[in-house]
């Protein structure tokens, strides 16, 4: 039973592997238009790869000396 699992496992495994073939779009469909400005639509490779903004670099800047607050002229008390 044991191997049975291993072996499905393993079937599973190499199967999530896929082509490593360049993309294309499906039969029938197009790639998105061009955007505004841009003089060629962009690639598949374009698409897929993360601008910074959506993955932005990370700050490892660390404070070195404790600065005091300043004062939060918004932070009122509730009203009563």
């Amino acid at each position: 039973m044991k191997r049975l699992f291993g072996i499905v496992g393993l079937a599973l495994a190499l199967t999530g592997c896929g082509a490593a073939d360049g993309l294309v779009p499906a039969e029938g469909k197009t790639l998105p238009a061009a955007p505004y400005g841009a003089k060629t639509p962009p690639t598949p490779a374009q698409l897929l790869t993360p601008t910074t903004q959506q993955r932005p670099q990370r700050s490892d800047e660390l404070l070195t000396t404790s600065q005091p607050r300043r004062s939060d002229e918004f932070d009122l008390p509730p009203p009563n």
